[in-house]
């Protein structure tokens, strides 16, 4: 009886080392060749390494590639949905939901010690790393001093994915905070078109009136949607918005349509 027993525990501390070995050999892959060499759902299962210490994650990495088809399309998954595959738990489930914000986080705070926004191009491909994780949509500020330096950059709203809560207080006290001369509102579209509605031209009037109060001016109103964007202040719908005498000293570069236009963020 004592054999059997014995014969049992020395069976599963095999079974452990041999997942130990493909963790450790996972490692060294990744230190040598990056994550990029990882098929996706060895993706999965080197995160799973992280929030899951012990055992065999590969069948788990393999449902979750199955059920939501692809590695953006595990991340971007819902909590509760992950909750839902058998093995993942709750830690799990919360780290996963943590990781898009946390390389959105990373991006936004690399770049904002040196960023200068130059044009609206440019303002756009910055604002879109603030919606990278997110379903529902938020308002995002930017605020940049006299020399198109970046003060500030931040949600300052969110809501609904279909209407989103704009503090027109919030923003002005934010841009007097800061001490700012320009201002940027960005907004994203979790629906699929960067195309502007009427209620999202009607808020721009407002902010651009409440701004102009402290003397700070709304220089563009750019509208997000997964990789294209709209820039009101390019779209020419808004003339007696965006033509005003104040414009910064670094003129931003035309449109290349007199109507509302979706852009691309990989257009140079």
């Amino acid at each position: 009886m004592e054999a059997e027993k014995q014969r049992k525990r020395g069976s599963q501390k095999g079974a452990g080392n041999i997942h130990d070995g493909h963790r450790d050999r996972m490692r060294k892959r990744f230190l040598k060749s990056g994550f990029d060499a990882f098929a996706p759902q060895e993706k999965v299962e080197f995160l799973l390494f992280a929030c899951k210490t012990r055992g065999d994650t590969n069948p788990l990495a393999h449902e979750l590639i199955r059920r939501f088809g692809s590695f953006s399309g595990v991340l971007d998954a819902p909590y509760e949905e992950l909750l839902d595959v058998p093995g993942m738990g709750p830690v799990a489930a919360a780290f996963f939901k943590m990781l898009p914000q946390a390389f959105r986080c990373y991006e936004m705070d690399r770049e904002s010690n040196r960023a200068r926004m130059y044009d609206y191009r440019e303002m756009a491909r910055y604002l879109m790393k603030q919606y990278v994780g997110l379903s529902c949509e938020v308002v995002v500020l930017m605020l940049l001093d006299s020399s198109n330096r970046i003060l500030y950059c931040d949600i300052v709203s969110e809501g609904t994915a279909v209407t989103a809560n704009i503090y027109v207080q919030k923003i002005v006290g934010l841009a007097a905070r800061y001490q700012a001369v320009y201002a940027v509102l960005s907004h994203n579209h979790p629906s699929g078109s960067a195309l502007p509605s009427p209620q999202d031209l009607s808020i721009t009037s407002r902010i651009f009136d409440a701004l102009r109060d402290i003397d700070v001016l709304l220089i563009d109103h750019i509208i997000v949607a997964g990789r294209n964007f709209t820039s009101l202040k390019e779209s020419g719908l808004m003339p007696h918005i965006f033509t005003d005498e104040r414009q910064p000293r670094v003129s931003l570069r035309a449109a290349d349509s007199a109507g509302p236009e979706e852009h691309s963020a990989n257009t140079k």
